[in-house]
């Protein structure tokens, strides 16, 4: 469809638009956050099953940029960007795992698990990176003078920004607190050529001084505050349809920090109602890491009220973040949703993260707080025994070997490794051998 335009909106219903190409994060007039609202009297122009035929003809073919699984939507993402400003590394698309093991020893017939951590740079992140990545070369290609992108970051969304920038040939500037990130983590904006910035503090901090940067200078925020992002992460959504034949499954669960993906997800399914793809929602659950768990609490209280909270140190600390930038978003979200937040303790995640790693799986921590959730919830019976249910893994297991390492050694403060396997010193002849082993054959049965 030719001529497609989206645009810049408050989330609070402000009157007023503004361009995608406009350096804007805010609401000028209440300081709410905005989001990208798209022409849905153009959109519906062509009929549900319509959309379903394109975004099938285009998947992951070799056509660019329609083969990502995010420009292969493109008119329901950012069509304000020109074909040859996409910068793309061919992200979305990532398997879903049949966890039918995992799934009955805790009491469920149908989970899946969707490995975000197939993605390019090892997480989610990369599904939005790619929009705000190319409007930014779309900006510059008008004459727009930016001389740089930043993010504060956990680790994720730093590796993301540098390599969308590298591909795209600009300048990323990462804030991270200082040794909280993995070395997986830290030596991926390092490798893409990003000047990392190592602060003595913590996230909320790195994101305080981002913003002040980046609106003092002539430097493009790239967190999930601003709404570019959440364009390219709405697609999971679609995309978790698509791979299930265009049915909703019946709940989803995702880890939440700053929330920007809670908030993504719900658009994405509201987009696809709104254009008659689909009839229905799923249930939405948002799992929190005990240690910085604002949503949670606010979830206690009917989301009647929310506070920030001073996050303590966890694992999981890619979601280590005490005043999330998206709280208001995900909340809407959530109720629209018929929303569930459940939290999760250290030893909660770590040891749901070996359980399912003994199924197959190969987990990050934060993915290990999802699946403490959806024990949680399942042993309560919140969850169905025959729903169709799908954690969403935020990141490949590989980028934190310290945890796994950690769990298996029994290191890890707060956690009783319950499924903790080591390496068995044998001796080097056969007899040795066979006795180690008839030894572990017998103590599994």
């Amino acid at each position: 469809m030719e001529g497609l335009k989206a645009w810049f909106q408050c989330i609070q219903g402000c009157e007023g638009r503004h361009e995608l190409n406009e350096i804007i994060y805010r609401c000028p007039k209440c300081d709410s956050l905005l989001e990208v609202c798209h022409d849905f009297e153009r959109l519906k122009e062509r009929p549900g099953q319509e959309w379903k035929e394109v975004f099938e003809r285009r998947y992951r073919r070799s056509d660019w940029p329609y083969g990502s699984s995010v420009w292969g939507k493109k008119e329901v993402v950012c069509p304000n960007v020109d074909n040859e400003n996409v910068v793309s590394t061919y992200e979305g698309g990532s398997n879903l795992f049949w966890a039918e093991r995992f799934g009955k020893e805790i009491g469920l017939d149908d989970l899946w698990i969707k490995q975000c951590g197939n993605n390019h740079t090892g997480s989610f992140k990369d599904l939005g990176m790619t929009v705000l990545v190319s409007m930014v070369k779309q900006m510059i290609s008008e004459g727009t003078d930016i001389l740089a992108v930043a993010c504060a970051s956990t680790g994720d969304t730093s590796a993301s920004l540098a390599a969308y920038c590298a591909v795209a040939g600009l300048q990323a500037i990462v804030f991270l607190p200082r040794n909280k990130v993995s070395t997986a983590q830290l030596i991926q904006p390092l490798a893409h050529g990003a000047l990392t910035l190592s602060l003595d503090t913590d996230f909320d901090g790195c994101m305080e001084i981002v913003q002040e940067v980046c609106s003092k200078n002539k430097i493009y925020l790239a967190n999930s505050m601003n709404s570019l992002r959440i364009e390219g992460q709405k697609t999971i959504s679609m995309e978790l349809v698509q791979q299930f034949e265009w049915e909703v499954p019946d709940y989803i669960i995702i880890p939440g920090g700053n929330l920007g993906n809670v908030s993504a997800l719900g658009k994405g399914f509201s987009l696809m109602k709104d254009l008659g793809m689909i009839n229905k929602f799923p249930r939405i659950v948002c799992a929190q890491a005990e240690a910085a768990n604002p949503l949670y609490l606010s979830y206690l209280n009917g989301f009647k009220e929310f506070h920030p909270v001073k996050a303590k140190t966890t694992l999981a600390n890619a979601i280590q973040i005490g005043n999330p930038v998206s709280c208001q978003k995900a909340i809407k979200v959530l109720k629209e949703f018929n929303g569930i937040v459940e939290q999760a303790s250290e030893d909660e995640l770590a040891n749901a993260a070996a359980w399912a790693d003994r199924n197959g799986l190969f987990n990050c921590p934060h993915t290990g707080v999802a699946l403490a959730a959806l024990i949680k919830l399942a042993k309560r019976g919140e969850i169905p025994r025959n729903a169709r249910v799908i954690v969403i893994s935020t990141a490949n297991g590989l980028k934190f070997t310290d945890f796994q390492v950690g769990y298996h050694q029994g290191t890890l403060a707060g956690v009783k490794s319950l499924h903790a396997n080591q390496p068995v010193d044998v001796a080097a002849n056969y007899t040795s051998v066979r006795d180690a082993i008839l030894r572990a054959v017998d103590s599994r049965k």
